[in-house]
């Protein structure tokens, strides 16, 4: 069940808020818990009593770490860590092991491997990392286990965030998991309702129709078609990968609100960075942030020399790029990002300032563009007849593009670009903050209205409407 189905807008979610306002406060965690169990076993049956199982065995593992000391403490929480670690590696990574050892064992000339394909649970990347944060934040005292496992199970299986993020640390809602009396108010519901139908509106009405486009050319054969186009469905994707994934994550945190939870922000504007490093601080910040806090800084971080630094820097990258998918093209994604951050240190940073800020930002958004082509593609063979083909400048076959895609493109690239302007900046955040008049409630009101019956409207007239980042 996705946000942007008419399943959900018009039959789940009225449900779930009209069961929720009216329920006693005592109950009320209960009725999230229900709805979100019912939430992702809807759309993936076959796991939820392993997701259920994994959360009721964390909790008794980080229970008993808290009260342990020395040695003990450490390896309960190492069993934590190792129990979330491995379903990762087995549900996510077990069939690119078989695959990639599979073709070793065809070179040298021996038989098949035989396995049986291991079906990919929704959204594990994402309940995983959230997992591994409520061990580690109790481990390191910041913050006290929960008390109860149905809390522990809200925490992680809560349907706005659960399947996409953002990736919610422990230490960061664990206050609102039993106390969310001072969030729950009429202006909250309201900003959270309008959050809610402006990420639907970027999901629907800009990614979905751009995102059709994009997979018409990169379903054909890249050698045979012009550079133009290669270049119109590279934008496209990278339009269409921003607000769907910035759309899913404002709908999230629209949710929430609505509920009395404050989810963290997700995106900042990624397409205005004058570097790569700035990209990383504005695409998928949560990402970012878990990387930095549990895993770079455990390696070191800043504190090591500056030739462990820059391997620390790359290897948490190649990490990330394979988080996103159990590829060869999604490592080499994040090699390729690692390789222009550790740039940046070298030398880029100190090139861009030279340049100034608009040439910054156009290189740095090209970058991002042939990256894309990595995270796209199928094969290593498309990454390579695509990227080959943008810089060619040849002309070939024609892929048309409708009136449509060419606004579509247009308002697109107007929304990811105008916060360039600090102006423009500045008045985004206000408009995102909680601190709204009694005007500008009404107004954004209003506003959430319309964008939800557009968006409707669009729902219920086409068939495409996939999440990008449901497979992760």
């Amino acid at each position: 069940m996705v946000f942007s189905s008419s399943l959900f807008v018009l039959y789940f979610l009225p449900a779930f808020l009209l069961v929720y306002y009216f329920s006693p406060r005592l109950l009320k965690n209960y009725v999230a818990l229900l709805f979100s169990l019912f939430f992702y076993a809807w759309g993936a049956p076959d796991f939820i009593f392993i997701v259920v199982g994994s959360i009721i065995i964390d909790f008794y593992l980080v229970k008993w770490m808290h009260r342990a000391v020395g040695n003990t403490k450490r390896l309960l929480t190492g069993m934590s860590i190792l129990l979330n670690v491995g379903l990762l590696l087995y549900f996510k990574y077990a069939n690119f092991f078989v695959e990639n050892l599979d073709s070793l064992f065809h070179v040298l000339g021996r038989d098949s491997i035989r396995w049986t394909h291991v079906a990919l649970p929704i959204g594990i990347s994402f309940f995983t990392f959230q997992k591994m944060t409520y061990a580690v934040d109790v481990y390191r005292r910041i913050h006290p286990p929960l008390k109860t496992v149905a809390d522990l199970a809200l925490y992680i299986l809560m349907f706005p965030q659960l399947i996409a993020g953002p990736i919610v640390r422990f230490n960061e809602i664990a206050h609102q998991i039993n106390d969310r009396q001072y969030n729950e108010t009429t202006d909250n519901r309201l900003i959270g309702f309008f959050r809610f139908s402006l990420g639907l509106a970027r999901k629907v009405l800009i990614a979905n129709p751009l995102g059709a486009y994009a997979d018409s050319v990169f379903a054909v054969d890249a050698s045979a078609v012009g550079t133009a186009f290669l270049w119109i469905g590279i934008l496209a994707y990278a339009f269409q990968i921003y607000y769907d994934f910035a759309g899913y994550s404002d709908m999230a945190i629209g949710l929430g609100l609505m509920i009395g939870f404050d989810f963290p922000e997700n995106f900042n504007n990624p397409y205005i960075s004058q570097n790569i490093s700035e990209f990383w601080r504005r695409w998928h910040m949560t990402l970012g942030r878990w990387m930095r806090d549990y895993l770079y800084i455990p390696l070191g971080g800043n504190r090591v020399s500056t030739r462990r630094m820059y391997f620390n820097l790359w290897l948490v990258f190649l990490i990330s790029g394979l988080w996103h998918g159990a590829a060869w093209n999604f490592v080499i994604w994040g090699a390729f990002h690692g390789f222009f951050l550790i740039a940046d240190r070298i030398f880029l940073l100190n090139l861009y300032k030279r340049i100034g800020k608009l040439p910054s930002v156009i290189i740095t958004f090209l970058i991002t563009l042939i990256g894309w082509v990595l995270f796209r593609s199928e094969s290593m063979e498309q990454v390579w007849h695509y990227t080959q083909g943008m810089f060619r400048f040849t002309s070939g076959d024609t892929i048309f593009v409708s009136r449509e895609i060419w606004m579509t493109m247009a308002f697109a690239a107007v929304f990811s670009f105008w916060a360039y302007f600090p102006a423009v900046e500045q008045w985004q955040k206000k408009l995102l903050s909680k601190d709204q008049s009694f005007k500008s409630m009404m107004l954004m009101s209003l506003t959430a209205i319309i964008l939800l019956i557009l968006s409707l409207g669009s729902i219920t007239s086409s068939g495409f409407n996939p999440f990008i980042y449901f497979r992760f």
